[in-house]
């Protein structure tokens, strides 16, 4: 039976997390997000605050435990052109990813899962997670919360392909966090990279840090997307629980 509330491993003493990994499980949740900023309506903690609430919630409903979300990752591209982002570089991120993998396996887990809310973060732990896989010591894996279904990246584009505090972003934080939305401070901005070659950072494509239409948020839509989430990570950690690495005969 899964537990009524989220099982968190900050709140584990070493006894009680030992008898945890010794009782069978193997699998843990890492929530990776941002501090950055997003725009003139949402609070610099977003991604985090929504991968948090996601890995947190999937945990309640399988039993798999949480370590606490991540927040300092790689958000260069938004610049210093507006308070709020404190970012650290695509290599740090990879190493950082690495050496907390190895304490994850030393506190008795075999099996890692990623979960991130900010694309500017996927490269790296992909580079990570290819790190960690030779070692040989981890299964390991990372996924995106945008990208968990086709249903749920549809709604995270409705709005434009290269997007950051736009309609389905508000509208998991109006779910979530209604009282850090700012909904006097919203407006729209459209994603100007279609077509384009190269990229380019957030500072040269958008005039506030908004890319979207967040005008188009309400709280119901964040909570349908969010169960949409919650559903589909959730069946991704039992078929996580259950893999087993692929030998050949």
């Amino acid at each position: 039976m899964a537990p009524d509330n989220p099982v968190l491993i900050e709140n584990f003493t070493w006894p009680q997390l030992a008898r945890l990994t010794q009782g069978g499980e193997r699998l843990c949740l890492l929530p990776v997000g941002a501090l950055e900023q997003h725009g003139p309506h949402l609070p610099a903690i977003t991604d985090t605050s929504i991968a948090g609430a996601i890995c947190r919630a999937v945990s309640a409903r399988t039993a798999v435990p949480v370590l606490p979300a991540l927040w300092l990752t790689s958000s260069q591209a938004h610049t210093r052109k507006w308070p709020g982002t404190f970012a650290v570089t695509p290599r740090l991120l990879i190493e950082t990813i690495v050496q907390l993998a190895d304490w994850v396996h030393a506190s008795g887990f075999t099996k890692l899962l990623m979960v991130n809310a900010h694309g500017g973060n996927d490269a790296a732990l992909r580079v990570a997670v290819d790190e960690i896989r030779c070692k040989g010591d981890l299964q390991v894996g990372v996924v995106n919360w945008f990208d968990l279904t086709p249903a749920i990246r549809d709604v995270l584009t409705s709005d434009g392909e290269d997007v950051h505090a736009n309609s389905a972003e508000t509208a998991l934080m109006l779910h979530l966090h209604p009282e850090l939305v700012d909904t006097e401070a919203v407006a729209d901005d459209p994603d100007r990279t279609t077509g384009k070659v190269f990229r380019y950072t957030v500072a040269q494509t958008s005039r506030d840090g908004v890319t979207g239409s967040p005008s188009l948020a309400t709280a119901e839509a964040g909570a349908r997307l969010f169960g949409e989430i919650v559903a589909a990570l959730a069946e991704r950690v039992e078929a996580a629980r259950r893999e087993e690495v692929p030998t050949i005969d």
